[in-house]
């Protein structure tokens, strides 16, 4: 029963950990949300407290060698199988990259559950601490020093209407935007042309400005804004 309470006291932190780092990505709709992170957070502390405990695994050693444990080597597995989870958080569409900030949350998350499984106690809660202010608070901090946030951009314009792209580049500064990134896309079964862009503002984006004027020109066949976030 002492091994049960004394267990216990690690497996609820690191539940808590992962709950607490999990919920405000649940806030923030990421694709890995309260119930991952606590399931990441546990499953690390429960290797680690497997780990660090071999002598008491139920196997038996050849006669006669000596078996030496290594218990930082289920972190370094651990931390690279995390790897492969944070990469199904991160993907790619056109030229914007999404996921990222989940992804080391739910890495952070697996190192934080690796600490309660050695149950290095302070160094885990403030972790926990630390992760947390960097996720909620550093964000307020982002607002105040002026935020640059970044949305994709396509415009379709008739074959022989498309605008040239300095007057295209005016337009989206007029609006507070900056271009970062450019591309065209000729369709000739359509018969269009598509400009691509990546574009940069700081917050908030003036989106629904530059859709309404958009939509006021007769050039333009249809449009797509969208603003990205972490």
């Amino acid at each position: 029963m002492n091994d049960i309470a004394h267990f216990s006291l690690a497996i609820f932190g690191s539940i808590f950990a992962g709950g607490v780092i999990g919920f405000e990505r649940e806030q923030r709709g990421r694709p890995a949300g309260f119930r991952t992170h606590i399931l990441v957070c546990l499953a690390s502390c429960l290797l680690m407290l497997a780990a660090a405990r071999q002598a008491q695994w139920a196997w038996m050693p050849i006669p006669g060698a000596e078996v030496v444990a290594d218990p930082t080597r289920m972190a370094h597995g651990i931390l690279t199988g995390i790897g492969f989870l944070c990469a199904g958080v991160i993907f790619r569409e056109g030229f914007s990259i999404h996921g990222l900030t989940t992804a080391a949350s739910l890495w952070i998350c697996s190192a934080i559950g690796i600490l309660f499984g050695i149950e290095l106690w302070p160094v885990a809660f403030s972790g926990v601490v630390g992760t947390i202010v960097v996720l909620v608070l550093f964000r307020v901090v982002e607002t105040w020093i002026g935020q640059q946030m970044a949305a994709d951009m396509t415009i379709a314009y008739a074959r022989d209407k498309a605008m040239p792209e300095d007057d295209l580049r005016t337009l989206l500064k007029e609006y507070g935007f900056r271009v970062k990134r450019i591309g065209w896309r000729v369709s000739a079964e359509e018969h269009r042309v598509e400009h691509r862009l990546k574009l940069v503002g700081k917050a908030p984006l003036r989106t629904e400005e530059l859709a309404t004027r958009l939509r006021g020109m007769d050039e333009v066949l249809e449009y797509d804004v969208e603003p990205r976030g972490d």
